[in-house]
């Protein structure tokens, strides 16, 4: 909790803008950082928004998994875009002043993104879960309207959830300092620069995190621990490689992408890693939306047939 402390103090100057440190302390890296983070960020657009262009071109992929899949593409394109452009204006410009509603408003819309990325990968498991399991009921259960419904509610909740402990952190008076380590607006790092009781603010965010986090993981656990299970009740092994072939890209997706979160918010708040935080949220907030679309394209037949198709259309016309 942060002490109230300087509220009492005489002649506090208000702080309308943040110093975002980012990479700061590597001013010689500066031009070959800008371009490491032009290329990731070029790469995440490209795969993803080729992702979501095979789903709604080709007609073999229109299957709830598939509509999923599109989804979270959709989702890593704007969560991308919530962080790198402005990581690449600085770095470039070497302008890291940003004014404190842009910094709370790139909070906001983090935080939307990325509590509905962890429903919709637990949706996804589950989708998996239906499949494996319960096959002959597959269809019947999840059906188009069900996935509009399902998807719609995630990124629905996502953004009106974060809302509140956003409005509430907004509210919050910032008297300096004013420097942010960090290479975006997290939650901790804002919190850490406000000279307001923090207490009510700091457990809202535990608990929107929690309710975002603990219950998705848990279910996406149990989904993928009946998956398993049923996967090695098949008695040919050729039958258990290619049911599991069906959901590996996803489960490789969720381990990234809980493994680093976990790593970031848990791992990294020790004292011996703490200087290493922000190298560990390159991964969980740069390298995860990258790698989605390549572990897709690369570990998924339909979706590299679906290329190939579209690649033979291209040079036909």
């Amino acid at each position: 909790m942060k002490p109230p402390a300087n509220m009492h103090e005489g002649n506090q100057t208000t702080v309308t803008d943040f110093i975002i440190l980012g990479f700061g302390n590597l001013p010689q890296l500066q031009v070959l950082l800008f371009l490491f983070f032009l290329m990731i960020y070029i790469l995440t657009m490209a795969g993803n928004i080729l992702i979501i262009v095979l789903v709604v071109t080709d007609q073999h992929l229109h299957t709830p998994m598939y509509f999923f899949l599109g989804n979270l593409s959709c989702l890593e394109t704007c969560y991308s875009s919530t962080i790198l452009p402005r990581l690449l204006a600085s770095l470039l410009t070497r302008d890291r002043t940003i004014s404190v509603s842009g910094c709370i408003a790139q909070l906001y819309f983090f935080g939307s993104l990325a509590g509905t990325e962890c429903s919709l990968l637990s949706v996804m498991s589950y989708d998996r879960y239906l499949a494996i399991c319960k096959p002959l009921h597959y269809a019947a259960l999840m059906n188009g309207r069900l996935c509009l419904q399902l998807v719609a509610g995630l990124w629905l909740a996502g953004f009106l959830s974060v809302s509140i402990f956003i409005f509430m952190t907004s509210q919050l008076t910032f008297c300096g300092p004013n420097e942010i380590d960090h290479f975006f607006c997290d939650f901790k790092p804002i919190i850490k620069l406000s000279c307001s009781d923090t207490h009510i603010v700091e457990v809202t965010g535990f608990i929107h995190s929690s309710l975002f986090t603990l219950p998705p993981f848990l279910l996406t656990l149990a989904s993928y621990v009946c998956i398993i299970s049923t996967i090695l009740r098949i008695p040919s092994t050729s039958g258990r490689q290619k049911t599991f072939s069906t959901c590996s890209s996803h489960l490789i997706v969720v381990t990234i992408f809980y493994g680093t979160l976990i790593f970031v918010y848990l791992v990294s708040e020790s004292d011996a890693l703490r200087d290493l935080n922000k190298v560990f949220s390159v991964f969980y907030a740069v390298f995860t939306p990258l790698v989605n679309p390549l572990i897709y394209s690369l570990r998924n037949k339909e979706v590299k047939e679906a290329l190939r198709k579209a690649v033979l259309r291209f040079f036909v016309f």
